[in-house]
């Protein structure tokens, strides 16, 4: 599958190294936030790698939610176990849960299904910094510390009405922010289309962390800092 050079597995054990997970984050998601680069302080695997290999291990379910609880940092060995249930989680060697998935209806295992289910996915979260969160930052008045630009991927869910399609793309159908102090909850709700119709909908939710006032000046810097990086990695 087109994700085997993102991930290494023994038996029923995942490890994913920085240059992995970098190289998912750029060449996929098309994301290119600094805490996923292989030499990154804080780094961390990306969220979206992680759903997309749990959608390569079990399936494509009708419905399906995520729930992220823990940052993937280098050296951690994932259990991908080969008989999971209807709720399981994603834990390390030591039982620490890193991800909890829920799915219900039925599944494919179509991998041509799958592939371009996880592209259209992953391509449009990376899309949603520059096109999505800045805007909201700036209607709000409000910005993350562009010296540690913390974005947090908390949940994701989508219900589909059919498994009978192929080619199936992301359009963001509504888009909210709601600040608490220093605390931004996001939350991007989008419908799933195949050949023109509506296949489904689905929503995901993100914290953004040490909000401060919004100073335009250090916005543009940040994305304009982010499209440089899109631009030459």
């Amino acid at each position: 599958m087109f994700l085997d050079p993102f991930f290494t597995q023994t038996d029923e054990t995942v490890t994913i190294s920085p240059f992995q997970a970098s190289e998912f984050a750029k060449r996929v998601a098309e994301d290119f936030n600094p805490i996923h680069d292989e030499s990154a302080k804080r780094f961390c695997v990306p969220g979206d790698l992680l759903f997309a290999l749990v959608l390569s291990h079990y399936g494509l379910s009708q419905k399906m939610q995520f729930k992220f609880e823990g940052m993937v940092g280098e050296g951690v060995c994932l259990n991908f176990l080969a008989e999971v249930g209807d709720s399981f989680p994603i834990c390390d060697s030591r039982d620490k849960t890193y991800l909890s998935v829920s799915r219900q209806g039925e599944v494919s295992r179509c991998e041509t299904q799958i592939e371009s289910f996880v592209r259209s996915y992953v391509s449009f979260s990376g899309l949603n910094f520059i096109h999505v969160l800045v805007p909201m930052m700036r209607e709000h008045g409000v910005m993350i510390n562009p010296d540690r630009p913390l974005v947090i991927y908390e949940s994701m869910a989508f219900d589909l009405n059919t498994l009978d399609f192929e080619p199936v793309a992301l359009e963001l159908s509504d888009a909210r922010l709601s600040v608490d102090g220093k605390r931004g909850d996001v939350t991007l709700e989008f419908a799933l289309i195949s050949d023109g119709k509506q296949v489904g909908t689905g929503v995901k939710t993100l914290v953004m962390s040490g909000l401060r006032q919004l100073d335009e000046a250090a916005l543009d810097g940040m994305a304009q800092f982010y499209e440089e990086r899109r631009a030459t990695l």
